[in-house]
């Protein structure tokens, strides 16, 4: 994180200094190894392939089908309980701890992934679901800190800093298990025996690297002293219905959501099945796999750090235009590609636009958030984005499902999502939603 950005911050906010800030952007290195293993590369093809499909018994349309429904109903939890734990984070100041022990769920089920081998679909199933519950809410609480850090106008730079930095993260723990993986096959075992270790080495860089998140990042929050007990819950649920009933004030909030569920969808099935895609369709091996997401997150760090400081001098509608047409155009040079060539051009599109398009997100909604309320509004945020990751990826199944395997086919349905994201994106007025939010807080409303 550059010197002068950091510098800046502390004479802007006077109270979250380097070593805080670095914090809450390292928890972005540590969990993106989970996404990157779990979810994108490593553990998704084999569930697919191995647990599931082949050895498991099970045909690849139909393993395909299981990981997307395991996902999806993950994401359903975390839909309907997200926004109601970012609630009663706000209430009782407990962002930092609802964050440990998010993270410890997380952890815990990714090393208990380990165990799961070929015919094993219904363990795998059932931890994956339970580490994507985990990710989810952590990922919400890291971001409910944000608007407590640094003013709006550099929430884009800080929100940018913070993916950038996941990816790192992200490729450090793919390139562990890159050595791993090569030093098995030396050793003869084969992916059955192999692949599950790369969970265990996931679960403990994630661990090792959110330390500096809970030891340095402070809860700045304090607690309503009239709130406690069972009339927490109740609290809770009372605030989300006044936010609801008065969604009119936050129009262009509400707008951004909506325009984030569909654009999002497309982003999350990527995120869940380009290794998919790219392994049934285009043929690549486990190592040609892993080199290509290793690219990915090479680039979509660089994504990440441009957009967060070209949406803090052009505006984060515009700097996510623009995102959106680079996945379009990514997501069509994909569907017409024959050659294994040209899927690193491809992937190298996905990876600017991924970083750029997820930042630009979470700090234009954290923008049009009343800071007093970071927890619930990104609650919301939380949401929309578990929403998507049902809608995306399990679009994308069924059709894989119902044209018998058929990949091209439903990568149509991702690339539709990215077209109309674009399309309600023209309905967000930026100046509107910020100023909301501070008349919000102004207004002294609770």
């Amino acid at each position: 994180m550059p010197e002068q950005f950091i510098a800046e911050e502390s004479r802007s906010i006077g109270h979250a200094g380097r070593r805080e800030l670095i914090a809450w952007a390292f928890y972005d290195f540590a969990n993106s190894g989970y996404t990157t293993v779990v979810q994108t590369t490593l553990f998704n093809t084999y569930f697919v392939g191995v647990v599931a499909g082949g050895v498991g018994g099970v045909s690849p349309g139909l393993a395909t089908l299981l990981w997307s429904l395991s996902v999806g109903f993950a994401n359903f939890v975390v839909m309907f309980s997200a926004p109601v734990i970012g609630a009663i984070a706000d209430i009782k100041a407990c962002k930092k701890r609802f964050l440990l022990w998010s993270s410890i769920g997380c952890i815990v089920s990714t090393a208990l992934l380990a165990q799961v081998g070929p015919g094993d679909y219904k363990l795998g199933m059932v931890l994956v679901t339970v580490s994507v519950i985990m990710f989810a809410y952590g990922e919400n609480l890291i971001a409910a800190f944000l608007p407590e850090l640094v003013p709006e106008e550099q929430m884009g730079r800080l929100s940018g800093y913070g993916w950038g930095l996941g990816y790192v993260g992200g490729l450090l723990t793919l390139l562990l298990c890159l050595g791993y993986l090569h030093w098995a096959m030396q050793q003869g075992m084969g992916e059955a025996e192999a692949v599950p270790v790369t969970l265990l080495i996931t679960a403990v860089t994630f661990a090792l690297t959110a330390a500096p998140t809970f030891i340095w990042l402070r809860e700045r929050a304090r607690p309503l002293p009239e709130v406690s007990g069972e009339r927490i819950l109740a609290a809770s649920f009372g605030r989300l219905r006044h936010t609801f009933r008065e969604a009119r004030r936050f129009r262009d909030l509400i707008r951004f959501l909506m325009t984030l569920a569909v654009y999002q969808s497309g982003v999350s099935t990527v995120i869940v099945l380009a290794a998919v895609y790219a392994q049934q369709v285009m043929g690549f091996d486990t190592q040609s796999l892993i080199v290509l997401i290793m690219v990915i997150n090479v680039t979509a760090a660089v994504g990440a750090l441009i957009c967060g400081h070209l949406q803090d001098r052009i505006g984060s509608v515009p700097t996510l235009a623009i995102t959106l047409a680079i996945w379009i155009a990514a997501l069509l040079a994909a569907y017409f590609a024959e050659e294994r060539s040209q899927m690193w051009i491809v992937g190298n599109m996905i990876g600017i636009a991924m970083g750029a398009s997820q930042a630009v997100g979470r700090a234009l909604v954290s923008k049009f958030s009343p800071a007093e309320r970071a927890g619930e509004f990104l609650g919301l945020w939380g949401l929309v984005n578990r929403l998507s990751v049902i809608v995306g990826p399990l679009s994308y199944g069924l059709i894989n499902y119902w044209s018998g395997g058929n990949h091209r086919l439903s990568l149509l349905s991702t690339l539709a999502f990215f077209a109309l994201g674009l399309l309600l994106l023209s309905k967000v007025d930026e100046a509107r939603g910020r100023a909301a939010a501070n008349n919000f807080l102004a207004c002294g409303d609770s």
